[in-house]
């Protein structure tokens, strides 16, 4: 591969080496953060489980992200994914759980009115809306999942040694199905801008075949993985203790309900199936891991004490939130504008 491309593409590993930094929070955060698991554990599990989630079911979710606005020259696409890179690793600084989802958007609608691109409106909002939906459904599902896991562990009346060894083991493999969701629905964020503009070609060894989207996805997971081993601990202090105080139990309906809303949202067989059925379908969006994950620590919280919520630190997130988009949106702008004028390289056609 050419080494300029090569450079193009390290914006897309920066935005994955910042989402595995920023993300990982949001599924084993809660079990890091009541020290039922290991953060070495968390880190291992949710690498291998993202890399598999972004390789096999990866494409739903940036098929949507590319009718946003395909960014149609390699340059321009470095130059988005750097954006929201950039303005994560700001907000993962802080130690606030941020929308990687909210930083590319924002970056794609800055290239956007850079190029004199339209924007899709109705993908946009569809992709907006799902910000909204997001918290919402995954503080649904907390609740009764809650209700019901808690009466029927009442019901077991474990010894105290064993509930903690099945607590423990119930967040690994919870972690897991939320770090495979994870690498579905956000690989769209660290690689969908790359898709329309792939330097590779697909190819096959063994019997197993790699499109060009899937080489992109597999680079992109292995930087999520590497975030995640280096500078996710803090953002998982901040989600596992910083909003509420949790129970394992709790810790585990968190990281279910998160995982849940993320599989809905990025599964092509789940679509297919509520289609077969005649039933309204989900759009294939990606959504953000971080409003699913606040809305379920928020719905228990709710259901407990609402005393118990810091809301301070609900409205500090929050208010990232909003600002990332923008943010994100600014720097694409301004850097497009150095790329091309300072650099002379052709960020659109």
């Amino acid at each position: 591969m050419d080494f300029t491309v090569f450079l193009f593409l390290a914006s897309g590993l920066f935005l994955g080496w910042s989402l595995g930094a920023n993300d990982a929070a949001n599924v084993f955060g809660t079990a890091v953060g009541t020290r039922m698991v290991r953060f070495t554990t968390a880190a291992v599990v949710c690498s291998i489980f993202v890399v598999l989630g972004a390789v096999i079911s990866g494409a739903g979710a940036a098929g949507t992200l590319g009718k946003l606005g395909s960014i149609n020259a390699l340059p321009g696409a470095f130059t988005a994914a750097l954006a929201a890179a950039t303005t994560v690793y700001a907000m993962t600084r802080a130690g606030l759980p941020v929308s990687t989802t909210q930083a590319i958007v924002g970056a794609i609608i800055g290239w956007n009115l850079f190029s004199g691109a339209a924007t899709d409106t109705a993908t946009l909002t569809k992709i907006v809306g799902t910000w909204a939906v997001c918290p919402l459904v995954a503080g649904i599902i907390a609740v009764p999942l809650y209700q019901a896991t808690a009466a029927v562990l009442r019901r077991a009346r474990l010894h105290l040694l064993r509930q903690d060894a099945l607590a423990r083991a119930a967040l690994i493999a919870a972690g897991a199905f939320g770090a495979y969701s994870l690498g579905a629905n956000n690989i769209a964020n660290v690689m969908g801008v790359f898709v329309p503009v792939s330097p590779f070609t697909t190819f096959s060894a063994g019997g197993i075949g790699m499109s060009s989207a899937q080489q992109l996805f597999l680079l992109g997971a292995v930087a999520i993985s590497v975030g995640v081993f280096t500078y996710s601990k803090r953002v998982m202090m901040t989600v596992g203790r910083g909003l509420s105080e949790m129970s394992a139990v709790a810790a585990w309906v968190v990281v279910v309900a998160h995982s849940v809303v993320l599989f809905m949202f990025a599964s092509r067989g789940l679509e297919s199936l509520l289609a077969g059925a005649g039933l309204p379908t989900i759009p294939l969006v990606p959504v953000s891991s971080s409003q699913a994950v606040v809305g379920a620590v928020v719905g228990l919280g709710l259901l407990h004490n609402r005393r118990n919520i810091r809301w301070r630190t609900l409205a500090a997130i929050a208010a990232g939130w909003v600002t990332t988009p923008l943010i994100s949106a600014l720097l694409c702008f301004i850097a497009l504008f150095f790329l091309q004028n300072v650099f002379n390289q052709r960020v659109f056609f």
